[in-house]
């Protein structure tokens, strides 16, 4: 088994070791079961005994499904990968998604990846920039506050096809939200 870095938090949040864990998923078949339904099967168990219920039950699910070779860190149940960037920022959470809508149309390396039409939207807790790339995945820049009075940034990739286009897809937009930053 390699080391996975969901376990040792999912044992402290569950008061129940790995072994525990395998012991239940062993009880409910869970290698015979879709990612959905092993999930239910977990909030089932869970309900009652944890705070976040679905968010545990999701990281129960994927370090399973890692754990038996069913996917691998980023990859999504559809076998999709997903990955993302995330920077602390000096500035709130509406400035930061408006310098970033500024910076994203004018900027060579955004601009060369997008293929959908942008959109920005948000609530008191979110403001995303959001539009589909050229190849098909899905970007979105996310700005969350921070309880200075402060956001983040943060970018997510969605539905990459290959683990090797999930790394150069990581790489990239760490460069650009550098980039980014640097000229704030």
């Amino acid at each position: 088994m390699t080391t996975n870095s969901r376990i040792k938090p999912i044992e402290r949040a569950t008061h129940r070791t790995w072994d525990e864990w395998l012991k239940f998923m062993d009880k409910i078949d869970a290698k015979n079961l879709t990612h959905h339904a092993i999930a239910s099967k977990l909030i089932e168990e869970l309900d009652g005994k944890i705070d976040n219920l679905g968010w545990w039950a999701q990281a129960i699910a994927v370090a399973y499904e890692q754990y038996i070779g069913r996917r691998v860190p980023g990859q999504r149940p559809d076998g999709t990968f997903q990955t993302s960037v995330s920077k602390a920022t000096k500035l709130g959470m509406k400035e930061l998604i408006d310098k970033w809508a500024d910076f994203a149309a004018k900027d060579k390396d955004v601009l060369d990846a997008i293929a959908g039409d942008v959109r920005v939207g948000g609530t008191e807790n979110r403001m995303t920039w959001r539009t589909k790339a050229k190849d098909g995945s899905t970007i979105m820049v996310m700005s969350e506050p921070k309880g200075n009075g402060t956001a983040s940034i943060i970018v997510q990739l969605i539905g990459l096809q290959t683990l090797e286009l999930n790394v150069s897809a990581k790489e990239k937009w760490a460069t650009i939200v550098g980039r980014f930053l640097e000229n704030l």
